[in-house]
């Protein structure tokens, strides 16, 4: 007996219904396998890594050059969230890489541990992490999480001879733009050491001054500009490469404004924009610094569209 249009469409609708994929939820649903796999491994970083943790809490409230490691955490986790439309469904695949990865971050806490250079147990946290999500959702899972796992690194403060091999050059390159800036503005400045002498001010470049701050603070802009803009990748190259160059300006435009600060209102005035509103302000500057380039490369590398000579002259056809 034939069935009437309206039946034979209900049937072909079900039928298609059976033989389409799952729905987003059932797709998302973690398995089993992996759902006690990350009951295990949650509790346990922690447990290993409280007193990293420790650590670095009390290294950001001491250290000026690493107090941006409380907005680091949830920077990370914020470029997760924006990227969740491409996050993989995890499978909790055992692989050799994953456990090799976990194996070396033991080995570099261990050595952390026993030369007491505490930046090598913040490193192992990383390679930690990159292990875990390897292990719970594959490669797909690690390329995923790589960016915010990496962006994690800013929150782990250098080991001290790093700083000291990184400061002292950053320190002499301020103090040499800053005397030759202020010489360009007309002011009788000359450096001595890492001193800038104008008249009888004397503007004593410390260590703390050296830029090193402001450095790592527009390299983790730069980072998060690269992972969460879609640019082609030798521009977000010549961004990170500019990070160094934006850092040096910025802080040679802060001694600038201290030495005039100096010369034209007072010691006090310049003493409290050294301290207060110096800081607040460099990183906006840099941040302008970044836009200009970027806007310099956008008008250099002028993007043009490639038409074929059949879509010229059959525009329909080729269509």
């Amino acid at each position: 007996m034939a069935l009437s249009l309206g039946a034979r469409t209900a049937l072909a609708a079900w039928a298609r219904r059976l033989e389409s994929p799952p729905i987003r939820g059932e797709e998302r649903a973690l398995p089993d396998r992996t759902r006690w796999l990350a009951l295990l491994l949650i509790p346990l970083f922690f447990w290993s890594y409280w007193p990293v943790f420790g650590n670095l809490w009390r290294a950001w409230g001491q250290e000026a050059d690493y107090s941006h490691g409380y907005l680091v955490g949830p920077v990370a986790l914020a470029f997760l969230w924006v990227r969740r439309a491409s996050c993989p469904v995890p499978k909790g695949w055992l692989s050799l890489g994953s456990l090799l990865l976990i194996a070396c971050s033991v080995g570099l806490r261990i050595a952390g541990a026993l030369w007491y250079v505490e930046a090598l147990e913040g490193w192992s946290m990383l390679l930690w992490l990159a292990g875990a999500c390897w292990l719970l959702g594959g490669l797909h899972m690690l390329r995923y999480c790589a960016p915010a796992i990496g962006f994690l690194v800013f929150m782990i403060p250098l080991p001290f001879r790093a700083e000291g091999l990184l400061s002292l050059p950053l320190q002499r390159i301020a103090t040499v733009a800053s005397c030759w800036i202020l010489q360009c503005l007309g002011q009788p400045a000359i450096s001595e050491g890492n001193m800038v002498l104008i008249n009888d001010t004397r503007l004593m470049v410390a260590e703390a001054c050296s830029g090193l701050r402001i450095f790592m603070s527009i390299l983790a802009l730069a980072y998060a500009y690269c992972v969460l803009i879609d640019r082609p990748w030798w521009i977000k190259l010549i961004l990170l490469a500019a990070a160094l160059p934006i850092a040096l300006i910025t802080n040679a435009l802060r001694i600038v404004a201290t030495g005039l600060t100096h010369e034209f209102v007072s010691s006090h005035a310049a003493d409290v924009f050294a301290h207060d509103l110096a800081g607040w302000m460099m990183l906006p500057v840099a941040g302008c610094l970044m836009c200009a380039l970027l806007r310099y490369l956008a008008l250099l590398f002028v993007q043009v569209e490639t038409v074929s000579a059949r879509e010229l002259l059959c525009p329909q056809a080729a269509r």
